[in-house]
């Protein structure tokens, strides 16, 4: 082995890990019950395993180009062979693709065409169904592999052969010869148009943001301590947060399910972890939802500390008294939430979507410091990030810069981005590429401000792509297309931006209902009336129903509100092309927007 040097590799990590501070638990997972540990001289070993049976099978770097690279799909929920798979990919010189399990059909076709995918690893027997059923169509993969025993099917231990001499020293020899500046991933993210854009991000990219991530949470002090792991790794924040966690020496757990969170976090008694606001949201509900339970006393002192959380404030002086009564609060209300967390968790990382500034405010009474940070998938992805030290974190903003990321504000708000974890494109795409980067600056979309020359600020997104409270991007326009084909719909705006779930208002064809109703005899109760009759209601919703089977699960209608008016040029909710003026139209419905959300 080299001497150790800091990694300039995302693989490098491994062997960083491996030569500082060894972990006996260093990846970990349920199997039967029982939490399955790999050692970090284990995931050593088996990565190289996987290494040498895919030089064998045939896989690549090519002649060294992006195109030239073999490409491997994985899609799969989090587990150890997930990033096992991973690593031994990247240390070849081939590319891994990684894909979200609840994909949908066409968007997955369309991605393992566009990357010219050549083996693909799924998670289980729905997954590999899922793709041999198009696999078919797809002549450029050649082999499936799965990461639990299906029937049928190759499973992934069938890679780990034994290493010879000359197998080991082939792996070496692709290793060294792969430089920082090399493609290691592309991540496809949905577009305006709803067509996946392959984001390149090379090593170097993504290890400029594990070094700046590091910073941050070696300020908790996590050396030897565990993480969860939830958020789906094919998603830029896990994914870097993971190798951050390999270069700190973080022990990584993963969760069995979204269900079992809550059970998982009291095993594992995490000293941080990675989130997003719509789970915060969901500990805040079940929080408030146990509290509505108590009677008597303790419900009194439930509400009670409940409130002087949500006045709680950080760089502000406060009362000798609010102190005590806060001490008191942590001891009889809020311990009792940090022991439902695990009982040690110092953090929590939260990004993706904007964060509630109450909740900011209730966890962080609580003594759960929640860290927001700011970024995207073409940033590798983290542009900024709020440190744990309270001088370094404020309500409501996204934090200080990452260290080596530079930030201007465009004439218009938009937030520009330099440094070394700009994308290195946009695979086969530089139409798209030159679009979003120009003269170096990253161009976020999104609008922003610095407060006092340190905090970043968003304020607005200049795109109408938007994001839910789960971290998922929503384009809007395709679904609008997709729904106004129903013959009962004639205008629909999709809205959700920072909310669980997508929701819409919608405008009935009017005419088409009047017709329905003389057909089956009844009488057509009028244009404001009709869009509060269950009959025009459940038409409607059947309709939404047959229409959201051609999207995935967060981009899919769970509510929507009929309007008894038409949007109009001179009711200034369309442009004079017809476009929707979205805010104009959500300031003018924002309490049915509302009534959506809080029913």
């Amino acid at each position: 082995m080299m001497p150790t040097q800091k990694p300039k590799r995302l693989f490098d990590c491994l062997t960083y890990q491996l030569e500082n501070f060894p972990l006996p638990d260093m990846l970990c997972s349920k199997e039967d019950g029982a939490w399955k540990k790999y050692s970090t001289q284990e995931v050593y070993k088996i990565v190289n395993q996987i290494s040498a049976a895919l030089l064998a099978a045939g896989i690549s770097k090519g002649d060294g180009t992006i195109e030239g690279r073999d490409k491997i799909a994985i899609l799969s929920a989090n587990c150890p062979e997930w990033m096992l798979v991973d690593l031994a990919i990247q240390q070849i010189g081939a590319v891994s693709v990684p894909v979200y399990p609840n994909i949908n059909e066409n968007e997955l076709k369309f991605i393992l065409e566009d990357a010219h995918v050549k083996m693909a690893f799924v998670g289980d027997t729905a997954l590999y169904h899922k793709l041999s059923g198009i696999s078919e169509s797809l002549p450029s993969i050649k082999s499936i592999y799965t990461f639990k025993p299906v029937a049928g099917a190759s499973h992934w231990s069938e890679l780990l052969i034994q290493l010879t001499p000359e197998a080991q020293q082939q792996v070496n020899e692709q290793r060294e010869s792969i430089q920082e500046t090399d493609l290691a991933t592309i991540l496809y993210t949905s577009g305006t148009t709803g067509t996946p854009k392959g984001v390149m991000l090379s090593h170097r990219n993504m290890l400029s943001n594990v070094f700046g991530s590091a910073e941050i949470i070696e300020e908790i002090g996590v050396r030897g301590k565990r993480t969860i792991s939830f958020l789906p790794l094919n998603h830029a924040f896990e994914r870097m947060a993971t190798y951050c966690f390999f270069y700190c020496g973080v022990s990584i757990y993963y969760a069995e399910s979204m269900e079992t969170i809550a059970a998982n976090l009291q095993e594992v008694k995490p000293t941080l972890f990675t989130t997003v606001p719509r789970l915060l949201e969901k500990v805040y509900e079940g929080i408030l939802a146990k509290g509505a339970t108590l009677t008597g006393i303790k419900k009194r002192l439930f509400y009670w500390a409940l409130k002087l959380a949500e006045q709680y404030e950080i760089n502000q002086p406060q009362s000798a008294s609010y102190r005590m009564q806060l001490a008191l609060a942590n001891k009889l209300v809020f311990s009792k939430w940090r022991d439902a967390l695990g009982g040690e968790v110092k953090a929590i990382i939260t990004g993706a979507a904007a964060c509630q500034v109450r909740l900011l405010k209730v966890f962080t009474a609580a003594q759960i410091v929640i860290q927001e940070g700011y970024g995207l998938t073409e940033a590798s992805p983290i542009i900024s990030g709020n440190r744990y030290s309270e001088k370094n974190r404020m309500f409501g903003t996204v934090g200080p810069l990452l260290s080596g990321v530079e930030v201007r504000i465009a004439p218009d708000g938009e937030i520009l981005c330099k440094g070394p974890n700009v994308m290195m494109g946009y695979f086969k795409r530089p139409d798209l590429t030159n679009e979003v980067i120009k003269e170096g600056w990253l161009h976020t979309g999104d609008i922003g401000t610095m407060i006092n020359g340190k905090f970043l600020k968003i304020t607005d997104r200049k795109k109408e792509l938007f994001k839910t409270s789960g971290g998922k991007y929503v384009a809007p326009q395709p679904i609008e297309n997709k729904m106004v084909e129903s013959p009962w719909i004639e205008q629909i705006m999709v809205v959700g931006e920072t909310q669980k779930f997508v929701g819409a208002l919608i405008v009935p064809a009017f005419n088409a209902l009047k017709d329905w109703y003389t057909q089956e005899g009844l009488m057509y109760p009028g244009n404001s009336d009709v869009v509060n009759d269950k009959q025009a209601h459940d038409l409607i919703k059947e309709s939404v129903h047959q229409h959201n089977k051609h999207f995935n699960q967060v981009e899919q209608v769970k509510k929507f509100v009929l309007l008894p008016n038409h949007w109009t040029i001179e009711g200034e909710e369309l442009t004079p092309t017809l476009k929707l003026k979205r805010k104009v139209i959500i300031e003018k419905y924002k309490h049915l927007i509302g009534s959506m959300y809080t029913k």
